[in-house]
């Protein structure tokens, strides 16, 4: 089959838009869309200058998602002065797992000359997810522990870094499939919150000391086509499921998600338009009656809504074992 836009061969076709590109253009398409979400989503704001550059610190895991997202905003951002990147991986203390993508980010880093920081649970929290997971003192999937873990670390230092934005690499399936999850859960606080975190526009938005604004640029492109572009460009990800995953609700999510859009191609896509729209409505709801001061936690100082942040009663948990 020949590309739509000229005679080379094909090598994608998306079901969703019928159309078939070649390597050429499937790569400007996928670069297009990411550039698009960012206007759309007024991640530069317009006082951005060489003088007030704006810090956007990027959670880089290793995986295809994370690694296409840092190729393509080293090759739209790297030569601007109005911005400067942070790269932040983080070791959650996996053996051979982790290892091995935090080579990649080694790699990629070093290709495009981007500062890459590195933290780990060990150094940080004094545990192992493979310790975490043999102990489990809370009865809990892995990924429970893993992303509260994750979200201080990445919030803590996009904060010691000054950043503007943080910036992670969800793609179109994964934010389908929590919107999926959010919808069938019944819960609209949660989705009001999803929207202000990261699906709302930044125009008005400003930095504020108790939260760093997250941004998902590639929110628009199927996980698929992710995957393609990183292997047509031969960037360096590490592209091995955990092996700790176990998140058994989003697991059938998925399973769902991809039965319907091979039935219904363009089902992820209507998905997303319509809980977007429902999830700024929501958040315009839930702004009024949320105003709940934040309290430094007891034991570590990061804002929380109780005395004690979740992250040191997990770890409270794991150490009374």
């Amino acid at each position: 089959m020949e590309c739509d836009k000229c005679d080379r061969d094909a090598v994608m076709h998306a079901a969703y838009s019928g159309g078939h590109l070649c390597e050429k253009h499937f790569c400007a398409s996928v670069e297009k869309r990411v550039r698009g979400r960012i206007r759309k989503d007024s991640l530069v704001p317009r006082d951005a200058t060489p003088e007030n550059p704006q810090t956007w610190v990027i959670g880089l895991s290793g995986g295809k998602d994370s690694v296409v997202l840092t190729h393509i905003l080293d090759e739209t951002f790297g030569p601007d002065p109005r911005i400067e990147m942070v790269a932040l991986t983080i070791h959650e203390g996996i053996e051979g797992y982790r290892d091995e993508s935090v080579d990649a980010c080694v790699e990629l880093a070093e290709d495009i000359q981007m500062r890459h920081e590195l933290v780990s649970y060990e150094e940080e929290f004094g545990v192992r997810m493979d310790d975490v997971v043999e102990d489990d003192p809370e009865n809990m999937a892995a990924c429970a522990y893993c992303g509260v873990f994750r979200r201080d670390l990445l919030e803590r230092y996009a904060d010691e870094f000054g950043a503007d934005k943080l910036l992670t690499g969800h793609n179109l399936d994964d934010e389908a499939e929590t919107a999926l999850m959010n919808i069938l859960e019944g819960d609209v606080e949660q989705m009001a919150r999803h929207f202000d975190a990261s699906l709302g526009r930044f125009e008005d938005r400003n930095r504020s000391e108790d939260f760093v604004p997250r941004a998902k640029p590639l929110r628009d492109i199927p996980e698929k086509e992710v995957a393609l572009y990183a292997h047509l460009k031969d960037l360096p990800a590490h592209i091995t499921e955990c092996p700790h995953a176990s998140e058994a609700f989003r697991g059938e999510i998925q399973e769902l998600m991809l039965e319907l859009e091979d039935k219904h191609p363009g089902t992820r896509h209507s998905i997303m338009s319509g809980y977007e729209e429902i999830a700024e409505l929501a958040a315009d709801r839930y702004r009024g009656d949320d105003d709940v001061d934040l309290n430094e936690c007891e034991r570590c100082g990061s804002k929380t809504a109780r005395d004690v942040c979740r992250k040191c009663r997990l770890l409270e948990s794991l150490r009374a074992v």
